[in-house]
């Protein structure tokens, strides 16, 4: 306990001392204030409309949780907001966002927040390590446009990544996005659990898989299935998707793929800015994202893969559902 305030403190005064603490805090006061609006995966908050910054109030609750994770096993989970990935936050490049992280007290662990979309030391996260039971605050300004990943930091970070603390954040450019007709979110995670792939039971954290990186599944969303059945995401001919795809990791570098769809646009790596074009697979490292778009002219059922295709028999595998006329000219069988 004495250490993270040690932490904190020294922290703080290095922010003072070197001007950056109060600029940051002093800047949102002129600001009009909104609430944050979150959106859990595989949905997004819809685009900001506003033309000017504002201040920005985010509230992030650790919860420490058993989940399911694929039918029939439950894992002893670290999550923000109750969710695996963590909610989907969009602010505006300017804004100045005043994160509030939550730590229920029913958590038998310390937590905190490295958001890659903050410029100053850890993310925000020496200031937003916090006990069980308590709550931290601190402002800090989306410089730069992008999409970004989001997880906890608190020692041993490995573990903690591995346990479900993680998300995204879109800082959109000032003048916005291109409008499209769909918008999704999508995380690729891994888990190493103590069990055999496909053994019911309730497990926590295999260490030992998790050095070897070894993972017991790779997944779509938190969830084997969670892109199956209910949960498949939709589109209809001719309309325009954007996919906001996120690897934490927090070992595989992944190969994402849309079986059938040639990608029109890929902003690599958090940029949203000079994208390549006509992208069959994308590499997406683990702790980075990037934002797909493809316009779909065929209907039918796309697969959503890890390209490093033995990852499907471990669950990295969902369906886009696109329905429509069909396109004879496009795609027909003959025979």
């Amino acid at each position: 306990m004495k250490s993270r305030y040690v932490v904190s403190f020294f922290t703080l005064m290095t922010l003072v001392f070197f001007g950056v603490f109060p600029a940051v805090a002093s800047a949102g006061n002129e600001l009009p204030v909104v609430e944050a609006v979150k959106a859990y995966a595989p949905n997004v908050p819809p685009p900001i409309t506003r033309k000017t910054p504002a201040l920005v109030k985010v509230t992030i609750h650790v919860v420490e949780k058993d989940v399911e994770i694929a039918p029939g096993v439950i894992y002893h989970a670290w999550t923000f907001d109750g969710h695996i990935p963590g909610p989907f936050i969009r602010v505006r490049e300017g804004d100045v966002l005043e994160i509030h992280l939550k730590n229920e007290k029913s958590s038998r662990n310390t937590h905190t927040i490295d958001f890659h979309a903050v410029t100053g030391p850890g993310g925000a996260a020496p200031i937003l390590m916090t006990e069980p039971g308590e709550e931290s605050v601190i402002r800090v300004k989306a410089l730069k446009a992008g999409l970004f990943i989001y997880h906890c930091a608190a020692n041993p970070v490995p573990v903690h990544i591995a346990n479900g603390l993680y998300g995204l954040v879109l800082v959109e450019p000032k003048e916005g996005l291109r409008p499209v007709d769909r918008e999704y979110y999508v995380m690729q995670s891994e888990f190493y659990t103590e069990g055999k792939r496909g053994e019911k039971g309730t497990f926590g954290l295999s260490t030992a898989k998790a050095f070897d990186e070894e993972p017991t599944y790779v997944i779509f969303n938190g969830r084997v299935g969670s892109l199956v059945g209910e949960g498949v995401l939709k589109a209809k001919v001719g309309e325009t998707v954007r996919l906001f795809v996120g690897n934490i990791g927090p070992n595989l570098v992944s190969s994402f793929h849309v079986i059938g769809e040639i990608f029109d646009n890929v902003f690599r790596e958090g940029t949203l800015v000079n994208p390549d074009h006509n992208i069959q697979t994308t590499v997406i490292p683990a702790g980075s994202a990037s934002t797909v778009e493809f316009h779909v002219e065929v209907p039918g059922k796309y697969t959503l893969v890890d390209h490093s295709i033995f990852r499907i028999m471990k669950g990295a595998a969902g369906f886009l559902m696109v329905e429509g006329p069909e396109a004879p000219d496009i795609y027909k069988k003959i025979k």
